[in-house]
Order: C-alpha cells, then sequence, then structure tokens
C-alpha cells in the first residue's frame, strides 16, 4: 500500500483542504472533499472536526462545567472549589491546574491587559489557596511557551523565571502536592536546567508520586535529543520507568512516547512503522491501556498517540478502536504540537476510518 505514503505525506502537508480519503478493498487513495466515495467519520457518529474540544484529551464534565462558571461569571470560586476537592496524589488534579491555566493564558492572549481578572482575584482575595497558586504559576509557564519572543528570547526567560518564583511559593502552600513540582519540570527545559539540577527536582516529583505518568511525559522532552539530553538518554528514561512500573500502571507506554520524541522527523517512513522497536513500544501501550483503570485520565493520552502509530502501522481496527474511545477531545499529543490540533486528528481520523473500510469494516461492525 505505498500509495498509502503519498496520501499521508499529502495529508499532513495539506490537512486544512480537507481529510477525505477515498476507500476500496486494499488500496486508499485522495479524493475531493464531498465525493461520495469519501469515507466518512460522520457515519461512525464521531463529532465533526469544527467540535472536537483542543482543550483535553477526554471528558472531565466536572472540569467542563467549572470552565463554563469562571467564564461565565468571571468569578473564581468554581475553578477554587473543583481543585480543592481533587485529590493531590494522582493525575486528575495536574490535568485540572493546566485547564485553567490555559483558559487564563487564552484569555489574557485574546484581551492583553484585561482578561483572566478572575484568576487576579484568586489570588488577591485567596492568596493561601494552593490552587490559586498553582495555576497562576501554570499560567505564566504557558504564557512563555505560547506568547513570548521565542524559546531562548529574553522575554521567554523572564516569564520562566517568574514562573520559578511562582511554582516555589505554590509548593509552600501545599509542601506534598507534586503539581508545582512538574509544572517546575516545563521550566526546567526552557531556562536549560543542568542536569544535576534537573534530577534533584525530579526526586522531589518522584517523592510525592512516584508513578505520575504525566510528570513523566514532561520530563521526558528534557531527556530528549531536541533539548537537553540525547536519544539514549530519552530511551533509557522511558524504558527504566517502564520497567519498574506496577501492573495496570501507564508507564508501560512510556517507550512509545519515547520514539515520538526520538524521531518526529522520520514518522512518514513506511519502514519507521515495520520496525521491531515501533512494534514492541506500541504493544506495551496496548498493553497498558487494556491493563490500566479506564477512569484513569491518562488513558486517553496514550490512546491519541496509539492512534498516530496504528494508522502508521495499517492496524485499522486497533485505530478505530483508539478514536472510538477518544474522539470528541484532541487536547493531547501529538495533535497539541499542531497550529490546528482539530485538523491534523481529523486526518489520521480519516485515515483510520477509510483504512478500516478498506478491509472490510463499517459503522455496523465497530463494536459500541
Amino acid at each position: 500500500m505505498e500509495i498509502l505514503w503519498f496520501a499521508f505525506a499529502i495529508l499532513t502537508l495539506a490537512f486544512i483542504l480537507g481529510p477525505y480519503v477515498w476507500r476500496r478493498r486494499n488500496a486508499l487513495r485522495l479524493v475531493a472533499p464531498g465525493s461520495p466515495d469519501a469515507a466518512d467519520p460522520a457515519n461512525y457518529g464521531f463529532e465533526r472536526q469544527e467540535e472536537l474540544d483542543v482543550r483535553i484529551p477526554g471528558p472531565d464534565q466536572d472540569l467542563m462545567d467549572a470552565l463554563d462558571n469562571v467564564r461565565r461569571t468571571g468569578q473564581w470560586k468554581a475553578a477554587s472549589q473543583l481543585l480543592a476537592g481533587t485529590p493531590r496524589e494522582g493525575e486528575r488534579r495536574w490535568q485540572r491546574v493546566q485547564a485553567f491555566g490555559g483558559a487564563a493564558a487564552l484569555e489574557l492572549a485574546a484581551q492583553p491587559g484585561a482578561g483572566a481578572q478572575w484568576l487576579k482575584a484568586w489570588r488577591l482575595e485567596a492568596e493561601q489557596d494552593p490552587g490559586g497558586a498553582q495555576v497562576h504559576a501554570e499560567l505564566l509557564v504557558q504564557q512563555a511557551w505560547r506568547q513570548s519572543g521565542g524559546v531562548g528570547s529574553a522575554d521567554h526567560r523572564i516569564i520562566l523565571e517568574e514562573a520559578r518564583e511562582a511554582c516555589r511559593k505554590a509548593a509552600l502552600l501545599s509542601p506534598q502536592d507534586p503539581v508545582p513540582y512538574i509544572t517546575e519540570l516545563a521550566i526546567a527545559r526552557g531556562l536549560a536546567y543542568p542536569e544535576a539540577e534537573f534530577v534533584e527536582l525530579w526526586a522531589k516529583v518522584v517523592d510525592r508520586a512516584p508513578e505520575h505518568m504525566g510528570a513523566h511525559l514532561v520530563a521526558l522532552h528534557y531527556w530528549g535529543a531536541q533539548w537537553h539530553g540525547s536519544r539514549e538518554q530519552a530511551d533509557a528514561f522511558a524504558h527504566a520507568a517502564a520497567a519498574r512500573a506496577p501492573q495496570g500502571s501507564l508507564l508501560a507506554a512510556l517507550p512509545l512516547f519515547a520514539l515520538r520524541e526520538n524521531q518526529p522527523d522520520i514518522v512518514l517512513s513506511p519502514g519507521f512503522y515495520r520496525g521491531a522497536v515501533v512494534t514492541r513500544a506500541v504493544e506495551g501501550a496496548l498493553y497498558a491501556v487494556h491493563s490500566a483503570r479506564q477512569d484513569d485520565p491518562m488513558v486517553a493520552h496514550v490512546r491519541h498517540l496509539l492512534l498516530l502509530f496504528l494508522v502508521g502501522m495499517e492496524r485499522w481496527a486497533e485505530a478505530m478502536e483508539q478514536v472510538r474511545h477518544v474522539d470528541g477531545y484532541v487536547g493531547a499529543l501529538p495533535w497539541s504540537e499542531a497550529n490546528d490540533p482539530a485538523a491534523v486528528y481529523a486526518v489520521y481520523r480519516a485515515m483510520a476510518v477509510a483504512g478500516y473500510e478498506a478491509n472490510g469494516g463499517s459503522p455496523a461492525t465497530l463494536r459500541p
């Protein structure tokens, strides 16, 4: 199916033109959007591209309600109450802090100097609230990565230095909470902490949350060759975490994320997906997903990355299984790396649908 890879490359480069593919038995090719021969994800009840939620990787209705309340009222108490009721151990608190920080960052980007007044009020009116301090630190981190003058610029460094101080203040308010230290991991990458300093910071995370999947994903960026480590260091970090992962831990999927971290420039190569290294990493991630608690908020992160790899491997039924679980939400790697996450996700979803149907699948055969 070499023609698949031609389609793959064209779609990835020009996904905004419409991710539609024609399918027949064992073959795929591009067709015009709206063609009656196009594989249509809507036939499976999947969300329209413009309705995909780019904020989070999977459903969290309590978070959505709180974000809506904050947006509608301009008040912070719904956010504070939600975080106060979210256990500090585990993944969900970190994800919710990220979501509130991201919402504030987007408001400030849209209304410089006038947006996110609710967060300013939160910090002024409840200075000792750990949740508000953590959201403020996350806001600064997201501002540095999204809106400053570029990595390494003076503005980028100034905002990250401010974020580091905010993390340390947040840590004092809740010493056993891992979130401020996880947030600082992203700061460490941007400020190029020396390895010894990063290891010291990582020890603080591990002391509080040794199996935190989100923390491992953030740390993996630091160890990658694109930042302050190497391919070998990133692989070693990922495989060591997977090897010591207890039954039911999603850390068994970390080598798949290391592959994505180490080799983003050759993911369009057919040979890459046929290799034993990729197969082992994908099987490990599938095992992790199947053995983990399905209410673990990080399961969606693993499924999103599995979708990319399973499409590349032409394992269409398994790719469709990931779409079935995550569709509607695209706030995760690899889509979040793109300027338009929903459009890139829609490309891979369309490829999964077309490949599935080219091999005899249909909406009737996709299990509910």
